[in-house]
């Protein structure tokens, strides 16, 4: 396969922030991010902060146009492009493709 060529998206979900920059890029609206609010104390500090905690990450590939914007955006990383792989589904609903699917096409370095 061609070095340039374009897969599938592929997630990172540690390394995902919930910041929804890839969500509001996007020109078809197919990233859906669901997260909720947690407290974290820090040894010494005044007091605790407030992260985003990455509860889902899906992307409609009947939506998607692989553009890559997502990945472009993306400030933490967390999205690449992994090698092209049989994206056919049965179904619409079948394209919907959620956090533990997008983690599992990572290229293993």
């Amino acid at each position: 396969m061609s070095p340039v060529a374009h897969g599938v998206i592929a997630l990172l979900p540690e390394a995902c922030t919930s910041c929804m920059i890839c969500v509001r890029e996007c020109p078809t609206w197919c990233i859906t991010v669901e997260s909720h609010a947690e407290q974290v104390g820090e040894p010494g500090a005044r007091r605790p902060r407030t992260v985003s905690i990455l509860d889902r990450f899906a992307i409609d590939f009947g939506l998607c146009m692989y553009c890559g914007i997502c990945i472009d955006v993306c400030p933490f990383d967390a999205l690449e492009w992994a090698p092209a792989i049989d994206n056919s589904a049965a179904n619409r609903n079948d394209l919907v493709h959620d956090t533990e699917r997008l983690a599992g096409w990572r290229m293993h370095d």
